[in-house]
């Protein structure tokens, strides 16, 4: 199967252009590990294996094990409410709101970037300067005081304020800065040693610059399409084996409890399209079996996929600096497993 994978993953690549970084390990074997692209097309840095990349909304299921942790502590339950969680003012919230509802994306709450309404992330800052939002609560003037879009439990709508919401309710608990906590209790307990939510303007070594192409051939960078540092919804760098290391940790029970665990890989809610989602996590179903555990993210200049297959035991990680590649990768990377 090596070889093949490796072959699949190298044909794709010059079929589509990949930039990025993979990486498949089966137990303790590693499978294929590939960087393609370059991290800074100016200079024509390369990327490697152990390059930072954004992954947008993949980080989700960072949160949600925070918010497991802190469950775990007796600090609130999954069924705790939204307003006995957090003493900020959302007027024209559904007082039946809940933890779990927030981790599901079934609050009825409104977004900041509603996907059904929206196309293009940039236009967020146009009137909202993207280098002004550095800390959760500056995302809460952009739905704090909007109407619900249904009430809780009502149906499955993907939500990123759902997440900004729970990462305030992280820091209230635990009395640390959002990003302070997960460095401190998720990636140095995972080994996620080259992992951090790094802010645009001050990116360390090694770190992937994402890309925007153009249909011209031209291209720019994404600095000024993101807010200028990510959070409890996205916007977290990690290299493709950090992210492995995060799946092993997880599967293991090194960052929460084997039943807070399986509470967090349980399908709760099913999009319309089929796969099912748990706590910050995207569960895909084979018949009445779960066939695997998976992240994503999209942003301007950055795709990303990783997954893990309970019963071939193998992860997988997908890193991108370009808006496109990950899933076409990911695709292939599946057939050949």
């Amino acid at each position: 199967m090596g070889s093949k994978l490796v072959e699949n993953i190298v044909n794709t690549q010059k079929e589509i252009q990949f930039s990025g970084s993979t990486f498949v390990k089966q137990g303790k074997t590693v499978l294929a590990r590939s960087s393609f692209g370059y991290a800074n097309r100016a200079d024509q840095i390369e990327n490697v294996v152990g390059t930072r990349y954004g992954i947008a909304s993949g980080c989700k299921i960072f949160t949600a094990v925070a918010i497991g942790q802190l469950v775990e502590k007796g600090r609130l339950s999954f069924e705790t409410k939204l307003n006995e969680c957090l003493d900020l003012s959302f007027p024209h919230y559904h007082e039946d709101i809940t933890v779990h509802h927030l981790l599901t994306h079934t609050s009825g709450i409104p977004d900041y970037f509603d996907e059904e309404t929206m196309d293009d992330f940039e236009e967020l800052w146009i009137e909202k300067p993207m280098y002004h939002m550095r800390r959760l609560q500056d995302f809460l003037p952009l739905f704090q005081n909007e109407q619900m879009k249904c009430n809780p439990g009502e149906k499955f709508h993907y939500n990123n304020a759902g997440f900004i919401v729970l990462g305030l309710i992280v820091e209230k608990l635990s009395g640390l800065v959002f990003t302070d906590y997960i460095q401190k209790y998720i990636f140095e307990k995972a080994g996620m040693e080259n992992s951090g939510y790094f802010a645009l303007d001050s990116l360390p070594g090694k770190t992937a610059i994402g890309y925007i192409d153009n249909e011209d051939g031209s291209w720019k960078t994404n600095m000024y399409s993101l807010p200028i540092q990510g959070g409890s919804d996205g916007g977290a760098f990690v290299t493709v084996e950090d992210m492995e290391s995060f799946w092993d940790s997880l599967i293991n029970h090194k960052l929460l409890s084997k039943s807070t665990t399986n509470k967090l890989l349980t399908p709760y809610a099913q999009e319309e399209d089929g796969d099912y989602y748990g706590y910050g996590v995207w569960i895909k179903k084979k018949e009445e079996n779960v066939y695997k555990y998976h992240v994503m993210g999209y942003d301007p200049g950055v795709s990303f996929h990783s997954a893990y297959y309970p019963t071939s035991d193998i992860r997988v990680v997908v890193c991108a600096n370009k808006s496109k590649g990950a899933y076409k990768v990911m695709s292939e990377i599946e057939k050949s497993c």
